[in-house]
């Protein structure tokens, strides 16, 4: 061990102490007791290149355990990203690079949003099935252009949490032998020891799971890099490197204690570890120019490899050049060209079909056009309609498929399809009930915070699925979606809707969309006598215009409950009352459209608007300016065929016929 060594090592553990003192706020402990574990990946076996931070086929490192965000701030500003001992300076202030828990997309060198404990652990398991797949799909023999690891350090509390153990699971039974965890096994959390609640023995799980299990002591640098190698070595298991340490490793009074993890150290117990180091006491954020010298080797090693990949890349494009231009394309989150060509155009049909149906026959044609597509669901395949008749099985045997069974592992799902995304290549979609998008809301929430574009398909979308009752019938999650910030909520009312709805999802770049598809059968619009399907793009538009052509009501409405209000229509035009129907499958982008398309679509003169939708009337108020002119249901459905159910609660053109009518008169309108 040279002491150039050592005082590398020393140094990330005293720069995050420093960080985390200047901002009064942090987590400290990890990061001083993992500076020996990630010393080692970072220097020795992280392939990757600081000067361009979105190389293709660099390794990817995940930091799960979040809450430790310094140290990887210190290895990304040590090893020569763009992340200045400023931003250090800085770190968890305003407008720094340096938020308290890492963000994708913020900061360079960072792959993904951490913080929730688990979702990073899930993440990259997605990340490493994304690059077995596109491994499967495009090396051949003498071109290994996609060849790459994804590593990450993992916690107790990411261990705990339930998410782990959908994707551990899921990760085994994939074999994804690229896939190197390694635990920071501190047996610390905010609230002591965790023998108060965790006393399990993970090495034995993680060997039930079907992964390579290596326990050492995570501060002796020679065992790391022995387990690391063993790691790379070992084929058909993910690894998983239990690393024995200790939290605030040379703090003489908070090594080893909860007192550590989530609050500073203090001044005077900084100055008692750096003494101990051999640090100058009164330096902050001191970086000796040999260490640094050492560690921005990393620049000119991390160049050189991608050179190296470049020719690769090169040879392969004269031998392989139609495949080289899919998967370029598909690296930079291009569409093939006249891709929405192949969305289906559905004949008008009054018998017409689920839009769970109608998703899935546009969802084959996708398929047929877009080579990366990577689908799957939760065990409800047959329900979602989310397998295309062409779709091949990926698994440990065929990477290469581009149809994933998750099992019923909804959240673990949602996550690694965020990882799958932030890695690149591939797009993906999974699908699950509506009613099941409780499990999957923080990878939701994450997907939506970090921009990424993932498809989620969400069927059996309100009491309309019928007999399986209110524990299966979605009531409050429309609205609970909604508002979730930069998440797009899709629900058609028809299967040329649905097409529309797809294409949403896929021209969008900058977060994720839901689509909202229905169990029952619906009318497939005869789009002669009704607006285009193609309004659908601007998230809400005029499906049909009031007799007269001044209308003195608008309906307005989502799914399945726009023909209720086409049927109301009808029936407020033999009483001489002219309404407009308005579609808005999307309130996220009819609300990122101009002022004057909004007013033309929804006129602030017409005073009288009555919604309808078969779920909860929270958040309509802002159309219909008050919750008595919104039709829906403000508590739990019930078991019943669904015909039945929606008699029962008022989801009937009658009863919008009597809403009108009363909200009519309130306003003092003759009729």
């Amino acid at each position: 061990m040279s002491d150039l060594e050592q005082r590398s090592v020393n140094t990330i553990r005293t720069l995050s102490m420093d960080a985390v003192q200047a901002a009064n706020s942090g987590h400290p402990g990890m990061p001083m007791g993992m500076a020996d574990v990630a010393y080692v990946l970072w220097t020795e076996f992280l392939e990757h290149n600081p000067g361009d931070s979105k190389w293709p086929d660099r390794d990817r490192f995940i930091l799960s355990a979040g809450h430790g965000s310094m140290l990887l701030y210190s290895l990304l500003h040590l090893t020569g990203y763009p992340l200045s001992l400023e931003q250090l300076r800085n770190f968890r202030q305003w407008d720094s690079l340096t938020p308290g828990h890492p963000e994708a997309g913020l900061t360079p060198g960072v792959e993904t949003t951490t913080g929730p404990l688990g979702q990073g652990f899930a993440n990259g398991v997605g990340m490493a099935l994304a690059e077995a797949s596109l491994a499967a799909r495009f090396n051949r023999n003498g071109h290994r252009i996609v060849d790459h690891y994804t590593y990450a350090i993992v916690s107790d509390g990411d261990l705990m949490e339930g998410i782990s153990h959908e994707a551990a699971s899921l990760a085994g039974h994939l074999k994804l032998d690229k896939l190197i965890y390694l635990y920071d096994a501190n047996s610390i959390t905010i609230d002591g020891s965790t023998d108060l609640s965790f006393t399990e023995d993970v090495a034995a799980r993680f060997r039930a799971y079907g992964w390579y299990v290596q326990e050492i002591d995570g501060h002796d640098r020679d065992a790391v890099r022995k387990a690391i190698k063993a790691a790379k070595a070992n084929k058909g298991k993910p690894s998983m490197i239990v690393c024995r340490t200790k939290i605030g490793f040379g703090s003489p009074n908070k090594e080893g204690t909860a007192a550590s993890h989530g609050s500073p150290l203090g001044d005077d117990e900084i100055r008692l570890v750096k003494g101990k180091f051999g640090f100058d006491p009164a330096k902050t954020f001191q970086i000796d120019d040999d260490v640094l010298d050492h560690f921005r080797s990393a620049v000119a090693a991390g160049d050189k490899r991608q050179k190296a990949w470049t020719e690769k890349l090169d040879a392969y494009k004269k031998e392989h050049p139609d495949n080289a231009a899919i998967l370029e394309a598909a690296l930079a989150g291009k569409l093939p060209g006249n891709w929405a060509d192949s969305l289906p155009v559905f004949p008008a049909n009054e018998k017409g079909m689920a839009t769970r149906q109608s998703s899935g026959n546009t969802i084959d044609a996708l398929e047929q056009v877009i080579p990366t597509f990577l689908g799957g669901s939760a065990d409800l395949t047959g329900s979602n309609n989310t397998k295309a008749k062409e779709a091949t099985i990926l698994s440990s045997d065929n990477y290469a498929g581009s149809y994933i069974h998750y099992g019923v592992r909804e959240h673990a799902m949602v996550s690694m399809m965020n990882g799958m995304a932030l890695h690149g290549g591939v797009i993906p979609f999974g699908g699950t009930f509506l009613v099941f998008s409780d499990y999957c809301r923080p990878a939701i929430r994450l997907a939506a915070l970090s921009h990424i574009p993932v498809n989620l398909v969400f069927t059996h979308d309100s009491i309309g699925l019928g007999e399986d009752g209110p524990t299966h019938q979605p009531v409050e999650h429309l609205a609970a979606l909604r508002v979730i910030p930069n998440l797009f909520v899709v629900r058609p009312a028809d299967a040329n809707e649905t097409a529309m709805c797809w294409k949403i999802a896929l021209e969008r770049k900058d977060g994720p969309t839901a689509l909202i598809l229905t169990r029952q059968a619906l009318p497939t619009l005869d789009r002669t006598v009704y607006a285009p399907a193609d309004g659908t793009l601007m998230g809400g538009y005029v499906l049909a215009e009031a007799d007269s052509g001044k209308p003195d009501v608008i309906l307005m409405s989502t799914g399945s409950e726009v023909h209720i209000a086409l049927e109301a229509r009808k029936l407020l035009a033999e009483m001489g009352i002219h309404a407009r129907v308005v579609s808005l499958p999307c309130i996220e982008l009819f609300e990122l459209q101009d002022d004057e398309y909004k007013n033309k679509v929804l006129p602030a003169h017409i005073k009288v608007r009555v919604a309808i939708e078969a779920a909860s009337t929270y958040g309509w108020d802002r159309y219909t300016g008050s919750r008595e002119n919104v039709i829906g249901i403000d508590g739990f459905g019930a078991s019943a065929p669904y015909q039945t159910i929606y008699q029962k609660f008022g989801l009937t053109p009658a009863n919008v016929v009597n809403r009108v009518k009363i909200a009519l008169e309130k306003s003092g309108t003759s009729y």
